[in-house]
Formats: C-alpha cells, sequence, structure tokens
C-alpha cells in the first residue's frame, strides 16, 4: 500500500486519499471496499444502537408522546 495511506497523516486530503486508492491494485482495492464497508456497517449499528438507548430512556421516563390522528403526530414531527 502506498505510504501516504498508511501514515498517520490527518492532513491528507480525500483528494490524496483517493489518488492513493488508484494506485492500489485491484485486490487491495478490493480488500479496502470490503473494510470500508465493515466499517460503515458498524458505524450505522452504533447509531441505531444510540437512537435505541435514548428511546428506551425516554420511554422508561414516561416521556413519550401518543398521538390519536396523523396530523398531530405530523405536526409533533416537524417541530423537532
Amino acid at each position: 500500500m502506498p505510504g501516504s495511506i498508511l501514515a498517520n497523516n490527518m492532513s491528507t486530503t480525500f483528494a490524496e486519499i483517493v489518488e492513493d486508492v488508484k494506485q492500489l491494485s485491484p485486490a487491495e482495492q478490493e480488500a479496502l471496499h470490503d473494510l470500508i464497508r465493515k466499517f460503515l456497517i458498524e458505524a450505522r449499528r452504533s447509531e441505531i444502537r444510540e437512537n435505541s438507548e435514548a428511546g428506551l430512556k425516554e420511554y422508561r421516563d414516561d416521556k413519550l408522546e401518543s398521538f390519536s390522528n396523523v396530523d398531530d403526530l405530523m405536526n409533533s414531527l416537524s417541530d423537532d
């Protein structure tokens, strides 16, 4: 792999990373693709877990609202 991908250089720009990735072999690009996909999946799982925990806390603290009609629900959502 090119050194700038492996280096812990916070000033590396996105464009530089893209250029470095272009220099990788197809197998390395595929491996990187798989890693990025796994990172994105894990990030989404963390987001879902955080939202779930926040929702459960609101439920336990009796802070959830219920609505009997869709218009009230939609108004509530637009107020956030």
